[in-house]
């Protein structure tokens, strides 16, 4: 299991990885034994463990992730609701301006962009974007170009999705569009509450 791998490499210990991370010892143990499976955890749990491991979660995950199609060999690419789990995990765990100075300067969506991963790039400059325009903060105009795109198809969350066909109806579809953040449904993806996280 690739945290107990981590906790090797790392020298850290399941008691010391339990401090690091908040989590209960108990829970820790249950991951590193396989009681708990780690695709299972919460969003907050992964973010927790992969940054006292200062690991990415997608790392957390590796062993149970199918690549992409678009991906290369050596290359795994998370589904979208992850990556929009782990982007506003980060929003919240480091704080909006924390957010913005990180991913400005590694310039992840630009990174994104280049690997073709479209949805997640355009993700992430929608969240800059929001942040922006909620704590009176200019924009940043490298990303002009990638501003007048927008996907094909529009990307809804997969529990509108999920109702709608247990539903047999599109009308979630419809209520979620009309109450989109609107950053985001510039670019097709309909995002409702990014800062609503457990």
């Amino acid at each position: 299991m690739i945290v107990n791998e981590l906790l090797i490499e790392k020298g850290i210990t399941k008691y010391a990885l339990a401090k690091l991370s908040g989590l209960p010892h108990t829970t820790v143990i249950d991951i590193c034994n396989g009681k708990s499976k780690i695709e299972k955890c919460s969003g907050e749990t992964l973010y927790k463990i992969a940054k006292a491991l200062n690991v990415q979660i997608e790392n957390l995950l590796r062993e149970v992730m199918h690549p992409h199609p678009e991906a290369s060999d050596d290359e795994y690419r998370p589904s979208f609701e992850i990556f929009k789990s782990n982007v506003c995990h980060m929003v919240k765990n480091s704080g909006d301006t924390d957010f913005l100075i990180s991913i400005l300067k590694s310039d992840d969506i630009t990174t994104l962009w280049e690997k073709k991963w479209f949805p997640e790039s355009l993700y992430l400059l929608a969240m800059v974007d929001y942040l922006c325009r909620i704590n009176d903060l200019p924009l940043c105009d490298e990303y002009e170009p990638m501003r007048q795109t927008r996907l094909n198809k529009t990307l809804y969350p997969t529990g509108i999705v999920t109702l709608c066909a247990a539903l047999d109806s599109d009308k979630p579809k419809r209520e979620s569009l009309n109450q989109a953040i609107p950053e985001f449904l510039r670019f097709n993806i309909v995002e409702n509450e990014v800062s609503n996280v457990c």
